[in-house]
């Protein structure tokens, strides 16, 4: 009987990196995918997953009231639990940092179930930063079984952690793989504003930056300070015009429309899907982005990533040189970004080295090295080195 294997899901995020996850398994015949979407935010769950032609295998449902981390937390777990009684994985495979990683993570340890957790061995150092994303992450390291690491940086820390290093594999990072796959098609936008925007900036008519902001510790006065950044670049540079896919949260969407809604050359998107994302990403001259997974993203399409946090558990991108760190200090968003805008010799320079997080491959070593766990394969995957990585040594 084929092993099942869970790839748990609550985000979109986690949905985009473990679609390739299941392609893979798929092609190897080996191991059994069980997308389970956790109900922690559904529509962009089932979004992403359809973009890869994918719809999760289980889904649960989360009744949400106050809307905050013990709630949430409380129904994933009993959720999780059900589900586990009922039909026990051989393995479940966790993502990132999410609410939804750090319960499917400890569901299966309590059931002695194998934890495999996939972008294993981010840190930003900073309990505070993300919030509470840097605690998650450190708590799903101690309950796994085996960690795939995105990069030799990464794999790093968990050794200077004390992870027995025949536990740790670095993979490379599946949104590599999911990003190649669809910018191999055409994005269709829904919207004609937004595709006649990227349509021109394809051609150079004029420059296109995409601006992300969603992290907890941004949102108030920091994320005004972007704003007030974004509205004197529009004032410095006549040929830059905007997307802005917002965050759902209320507040935060309120506070982007009253900045910059009545700005000609900005646009104000719900949350795009993932293809139409790529699509723009693609397009655009620069981006602002507090999104870990932008910062993976954009060195595939060439595209430098400013940072708006102070510090990044994606340290790869800043010591490539494709990303710089930038904070929301509105002076120092403006004087860095107009700098790039003016420059196109120093935007190159800045992505020239290529994608320090992934080949393309990740998911293939993801399925390789669940095999192996699983007894299926004699040894683990060949793993990514890719050139000028952190050595994978303890320190």
């Amino acid at each position: 009987m084929t092993p099942e294997v869970w790839l748990v899901a609550g985000t979109r995020p986690e949905a985009v990196k473990l679609a390739p996850v299941a392609e893979a398994f798929d092609r190897g015949g080996r191991l059994r995918a069980s997308i389970i979407a956790t109900g922690q935010h559904p529509t962009m769950v089932d979004q992403a997953l359809a973009t890869f032609g994918r719809a999760p295998d289980v889904r649960l449902t989360v009744h949400r009231e106050d809307g905050g981390q013990a709630e949430l937390m409380a129904q994933l777990i009993t959720g999780l639990d059900r589900l586990a009684t009922a039909r026990p994985p051989s393995a479940v495979i966790v993502q990132g940092d999410t609410t939804t990683t750090l319960a499917g993570s400890l569901v299966a340890f309590w059931r002695k179930i194998p934890v495999v957790h996939l972008e294993a061995g981010l840190r930003s150092f900073d309990l505070a930063a993300p919030f509470p994303e840097e605690l998650n992450r450190r708590l799903v390291t101690r309950s796994a079984a085996l960690h795939l690491a995105p990069t030799t940086y990464a794999a790093g820390h968990l050794l200077d952690e004390g992870v027995p290093a025949q536990s740790v594999l670095v993979t490379g990072n599946t949104v590599v793989d999911a990003i190649s796959t669809v910018t191999d098609r055409p994005a269709h936008f829904e919207d004609p504003a937004l595709a006649d925007m990227v349509e021109r900036a394809t051609r150079a008519e004029h420059k296109l930056m995409l601006v992300t902001a969603h992290r907890r510790e941004s949102w108030g006065a920091p994320l005004r300070r972007v704003l007030d950044a974004i509205t004197e670049l529009l004032r410095q540079h006549e040929d830059l015009k905007i997307v802005f896919p917002t965050h759902p949260n209320p507040a935060v969407r309120r506070t982007v429309t009253d900045a910059l809604a009545h700005h000609p050359r900005v646009l104000i998107t719900e949350p795009l899907p993932y293809e139409q994302l790529a699509g723009v990403l693609a397009a655009s001259t620069i981006v602002l982005s507090d999104s870990g997974g932008i910062q993976e993203e954009a060195p595939t399409f060439g595209v430098p990533v400013l940072v708006l946090r102070d510090v990044t558990e994606r340290m790869e991108a800043v010591d490539a040189g494709c990303a710089i760190l930038v904070g929301t200090d509105d002076r120092r968003i403006v004087s860095t970004a107009s700098a790039l805008l003016s420059d196109a010799a120093a935007r190159t320079a800045m992505t020239s080295g290529g994608n320090p997080f992934g080949d393309g491959r990740a998911a293939e070593r993801t399925e390789e090295a669940l095999a192996w766990l699983l007894g299926l394969q004699a040894m683990p995957p060949k793993e990514f080195a890719p050139a000028g990585a952190r050595p994978f040594t303890a320190v």
